[in-house]
């Protein structure tokens, strides 16, 4: 182990009085800096003291190599506000067409486009999908990464619901679990290869978050995440799940990747917010470059995140199939809150964030959920251009949260699920159904962007609380 470097060693060096030296002695005390040498610990220390723009974007020293240089005399500054396609703009309310727009005038953005579900989030809108030249904005993906939906559909008529309410009320209670707290204990764990990922132990700042995950594999968050048994209504004979036109039990689920995607989105939005300063409006759009270490180490970790997610769900599924003592005829999976690299019509090759968008290329198949008392959608996607190849993600909220506890009763919520036959376990008021926008409506301004395979009307809803 090197000898422990001091204050006045750095100040030797010539580093001057203030945060950066705080900042760099903090560093060294990592595990894998304390291994170097005095002398490759003076010689890393003097060449970022030499070179601190090129450390803006390393993971171990950008803060330091920020100290170093003198506060920005300047925002980098705003562009002229690019053209957007915008889908059912009587549903979105004027705050989310407000952060469009200034995403649009990102330097980097190069096509953007609005869905009908849109309503106001941080950064970029929820509903948001924006294509930005070689760079990705953490929260233009979100704090949830990867977040998704997963049906299965099982050959079983729909009055197995009318008949075993109960008991498939139970199976959920059982083989679910939601929150932060309330996760599978030793000996109800299912092992999944996402938790053996090289990225773990490849990227620093995962290296401490293994732990983590391993409690929360199979899990659901909070808020309007949910597992629930409905019916799976067919419609089109030519469906690619091979699925008969009929009626079918199905089990549905939304979730994203727990507290490991929000450690990973909020690390790299300070990154980039250390090395990317944009006006106040825009201050959480900052992006990394993907030709930068951050930006390259906050692409693995968003994709491991979102191979996380679909972990959860496959658990979920995995569990409650056996359970029922039945094998799913069919599945489908799709996630939002993500970034691709896709080429536009034009060939340029582009990252695209979607935001609460659903994927919608020609014949990608995916869920758009409505509410507790609304049906959501099997749908394929028909590739429009103008769309970013994109849907919504579901119906949007009407309401925020705050809204919605304010003017919605408990009482009268629970009655309104009791009309429309709905057994609620958990949920709050600002889940209640009346709090989000007319699924019917959103789906009617989307008629161009995907074909309708079906419907699923939830019965039995599991959500946070409530056991």
């Amino acid at each position: 182990m090197a000898q422990q470097l001091r204050g006045n060693d750095l100040r030797q060096l010539g580093f001057p009085e203030g945060r950066a030296i705080g900042l760099a002695l903090a560093q060294l005390q990592r595990k894998h800096l304390k291994k170097l040498s005095h002398t490759e610990q003076l010689a890393l220390l003097q060449h970022l003291l030499a070179n601190p723009n090129d450390y803006l974007t390393h993971l171990d020293w950008s803060h330091t190599a920020a100290a170093l240089l003198p506060p920005p005399s300047r925002h980098i500054a705003l562009a002229e506000r690019k053209p957007y396609a915008l889908f059912g703009a009587e549903h979105i309310d004027q705050g989310a067409i407000h952060q469009m727009e200034t995403a649009m005038k990102l330097p980097v953005t190069v096509a953007g486009a609005l869905m009908p579900d849109a309503h106001h989030g941080y950064g970029l809108p929820i509903g948001g999908v924006l294509a930005t030249d070689n760079a990705v904005i953490p929260y233009a993906v979100g704090v949830d990464i990867g977040c998704r939906m997963a049906l299965s559909v099982f050959a079983l008529p729909p009055k197995h619901l009318e008949q075993r309410v109960q008991e498939l009320r139970k199976l959920l209670i059982d083989n679910t679990r939601f929150g932060n707290r309330d996760v599978f204990r030793h000996g109800q764990k299912l092992d999944h290869a996402v938790l053996d990922r090289a990225e773990f132990q490849e990227i620093s700042f995962l290296r401490n978050k293994l732990d983590t995950a391993a409690t929360q594999i199979g899990s659901s968050g909070g808020g309007n995440h949910f597992v629930e048994w409905g019916v799976v209504d067919i419609l089109d004979p030519a469906n690619e799940l091979g699925v008969p036109v009929g009626q079918y039990l199905g089990l549905l689920s939304h979730s994203g990747s727990r507290g490991l995607g929000a450690s990973i989105a909020n690390h790299y939005t300070k990154l980039a917010k250390d090395v990317c300063q944009l006006p106040t409006e825009a201050q959480h759009l900052a992006w990394l470059s993907l030709e930068s270490e951050a930006g390259q180490e906050y692409w693995a970790a968003m994709n491991l995140a979102g191979d996380y997610a679909s972990a959860c769900h496959h658990q979920i599924h995995q569990r409650l199939a056996k359970a029922l003592g039945e094998r799913p005829l069919a599945k489908v999976e799709n996630h939002h809150n993500f970034a691709w690299k896709e080429r536009l019509a034009t060939g340029q090759e582009v990252v695209v964030h979607r935001k609460g968008a659903t994927p919608a290329g020609a014949g990608v198949l995916g869920v758009i959920p409505g509410s507790m008392t609304a049906p959501g959608f099997i749908v394929r996607g028909r590739g429009e251009a103008t769309s970013l190849a994109s849907a919504s993600h579901g119906a949007g909220r009407a309401m925020s949260r705050t809204r919605a506890k304010q003017e919605l009763g408990e009482a009268d919520v629970r009655r309104y699920l009791q009309q429309h036959h709905i057994e609620l376990i958990g949920g709050g008021v600002d889940e209640a159904p009346q709090a989000y926008k007319d699924i019917h409506a959103v789906m009617a301004s989307q008629h161009d962007l995907v074909d309708v395979l079906g419907t699923f009307t939830p019965r039995i809803v599991r959500m946070e609380g409530g056991v």
